[in-house]
């Protein structure tokens, strides 16, 4: 395995051929006091930009027409002098300059746009290309030049990869070769499929010409859950996740607890700036940073931060100061985070990994994290692949729908002892609206009303309610049956809203008699919520949905759950494992997001990008009187405070819990468990 260091920075460098003086700031010991003062050990540099300008002395590409020498040289030498890794990116999706000189490479959309961040020529931005035109020879020729010139690089970083649906001359004509209709989509999916295929093969071969073990990572801005047969094309994962770029702070946990359970050593990538990548002159509040990265390492990963180097090859030293600040404390806990394996009580089965055409935002995924993050309950995000062994419970989140192989595959985790939650469609056969799995209830369709509401059972209420709770999507209609639990009653509404009949503002309200059917059914070790709770919860964040949730998950696992704290909804925790130390550590992270601007539009002429609401993190709060209970996985022979080295006593109770205090901690605290 490929292993990553701690302590990188991912240095954009996508500049226009209208800037004059490109690299001539560039200083050798300004750059290496500037590594040292942000304390880098790893920095990406750039061959060719999005523009498609090269850094590098090229025969393939074009020099960046105001630069004067090989400013990737510099930057690689400089860096090495002083132990700093050196990957190399080389932008792949995007090229200016070949779409200029080759408009008949450019990517079309199936009506007839340009496949760009922005469709009109008329606007700034970037310009996509089609993998399957001949640029791509032209790309694998750049590559080949980069890894022949730099065979000792720390890796390859190829950027922006993916292939729309593509109508270009060359897609039109690939698609007639193959049989496939170009008016039908199912035929342009399968086109792109082929042509992204390709590209991932071909490139990968193409970095690794002149060295087996180049390290190569593809991105494209999120790792799809359940693409394992990707896998092979990468050395280990980069998840780009800057939490103000439109990521938020929920993209990132989700994607790290997938990531940890691929075998790959992996990275969380976030940012300096305010916003989003290309920001000059805009930079976080260093506490921000200071969190962003303690939540790196608590959830497995190594650390990055995007930067963009100034045209003219000077480093910010107000960047690498608040870099420096957040590192620093990153040093310091390496040696508790080192071949660290994450422990969960409960496995997600992904919904992006059965549903390959949701987007980067599964509400499902997304919810079902939020719920378990916010209740303080230890999880991974699997796909249908990775073993089920290690969890008490499994957790399939709305539409996780099933095939016989995977049915199978829960039949025995069940009849093995664990324990399955299952929410809306989940469960059910994947080609038809039937449960693959005995639920102990009859189905009996889609509820017709929405929405409708529940009045789950004293034990899965919110504790603040005793009337229907609304429910905003549509529910299963379920009847127990004889030897299994309900849940609870569903309630309908007197009816859905119209033209014809409507009361109030939104919807109408519940009858005051119950509909007859079940809100969830517990079955022996399956329990059914008839709702897709998870992404109704994403989407509105209603504190009696995640109540509702989190009181489904507690109760199945019960008395096993593995850790208790007094902490509030906005913290987070985490435990892992260092095995070879024979030690866990529990880490504990606090800092509240605000919520902060707003839709602004700035320019009608596109001169600055609109603005948008932000989660802020400013001011870091201590938490005081922690209270944590944990039911350790031997004797444990001391606790600690790290990396102060501060021993904390401890109590173990007589069902064996280990029972303990942190009197306080501001953003992060690991404590951490001798055995």
């Amino acid at each position: 395995m490929h292993e990553l260091r701690y302590r990188q920075v991912h240095l954009d460098f996508h500049t226009s051929p209208e800037i004059p003086g490109i690299g001539a700031g560039f200083d050798r010991a300004e750059w290496q006091e500037a590594l040292k003062r942000g304390r880098v050990n790893s920095i990406t540099c750039f061959a060719v930009c999005h523009h498609g300008w090269s850094y590098n002395d090229t025969r393939v590409g074009r020099r960046h027409p105001h630069l004067e020498f090989d400013l990737l040289r510099a930057q690689y030498e400089a860096s090495k002098e002083i132990d700093v890794n050196v990957p190399i990116y080389i932008s792949a999706g995007f090229n200016v300059r070949a779409a200029e000189e080759h408009p008949e490479w450019r990517g079309l959309t199936p009506g007839g746009e340009l496949l760009a961040p922005n469709s009109s020529p008329l606007r700034p931005g970037f310009t996509g290309l089609c993998f399957n035109s001949p640029y791509l020879d032209h790309l694998l020729d750049l590559i080949r030049e980069v890894v022949e010139q730099y065979p000792d690089c720390d890796g390859i970083f190829l950027d922006i990869i993916r292939q729309a649906q593509c109508c270009c001359g060359y897609c039109m004509q690939s698609m007639s070769e193959l049989g496939l209709d170009p008016e039908k989509e199912d035929d342009r999916l399968e086109l792109s499929r082929r042509v992204l295929e390709r590209y991932y093969r071909t490139t990968t071969d193409a970095c690794r010409s002149g060295r087996a073990d180049m390290p190569v990572f593809h991105n494209s801005g999120h790792i799809r859950r359940g693409r394992r047969d990707l896998l092979e094309h990468f050395s280990h994962l980069e998840i780009e996740s800057l939490p103000t770029g439109g990521w938020g702070y929920d993209h990132f946990p989700v994607s790290a607890r997938y990531c940890a359970n691929t075998g790959l050593d992996f990275l969380g990538m976030t940012g300096k700036f305010h916003t989003t990548w290309g920001e000059f002159g805009g930079y976080k509040h260093p506490n921000a940073l200071r969190y962003e990265c303690a939540a790196m390492m608590a959830f497995g990963a190594k650390c990055s931060v995007g930067d963009q180097l100034h045209p003219s090859g000077r480093m910010d030293e107000s960047t690498y100061a608040i870099i420096g600040e957040a590192y620093a404390e990153v040093e310091a806990r390496e040696p508790w985070c080192a071949g660290a394996r994450n422990v969960a009580d409960v496995g997600v089965l992904s919904s992006e990994a059965v549903n390959p055409d949701s987007g980067r935002e599964n509400p499902a995924d997304y919810g079902a994290a939020r719920v378990l993050l916010e209740s303080g309950v230890l999880f991974d995000v699997i796909d249908g692949e990775m073993s089920f062994e290690p969890y008490r419970v499994l957790l399939l989140p709305d539409d996780v729908r099933l095939d016989g192989q995977l049915r199978d595959r829960l039949e025995k985790f069940v009849a093995g002892g664990g324990r399955l939650l299952l929410s809306g469609r989940s469960g059910m056969w994947r080609d038809r609206d039937e449960f693959a799995l005995d639920i102990g209830a009859d189905h009996e369709g889609t509820s017709p009303f929405q929405p409708d509401y529940v009045l789950p059972r004293e034990s899965l209420s919110a504790g603040f309610l005793r009337q229907p709770l609304v429910m905003y999507a549509p529910s299963q209609r379920i009847r127990v049956r004889e030897g299994a639990e309900s849940l609870g009653e569903v309630y309908d509404p007197y009816f859905n809203r119209d033209f014809r009949h409507f009361c109030s503002h939104q919807h109408a309200p519940a009858r005051p008699e119950s509909s007859g059917f079940d809100c969830g059914v517990l079955s022996g070790a399956i329990m059914y919520l008839a709702h897709p709770l998870f992404g109704m919860y994403w989407g509105t964040g209603a504190v009696a949905h995640r109540q509702y949730a989190q009181k489904a998950v507690l109760g199945l696992l019960g008395e096993d759950v593995r850790l208790r704290t007094s902490m509030p909804s906005t913290a987070r925790v985490s435990l892992t494992r260092q095995e070879e130390l024979n030690r866990e550590v529990l880490h504990l992270l606090y800092a509240a997001t605000v919520r902060r601007g707003g839709k602004l539009r700035l320019s009608d002429a596109g001169l600055v990008r609109d603005t948008y609401p932000l989660e802020v993190i400013e001011e870091l709060t201590p938490l005081d009187d922690v209270r944590i209970s944990l039911r350790p996985a031997g004797e444990v022979r001391r606790v600690t405070l790290e990396p102060r080295g501060e021993e904390l006593p401890f109590e173990v109770a007589a069902d064996g819990r280990l029972e303990l205090t942190v009197a306080s901690f501001t953003c992060h605290q690991m404590v951490v468990f001798q055995y």
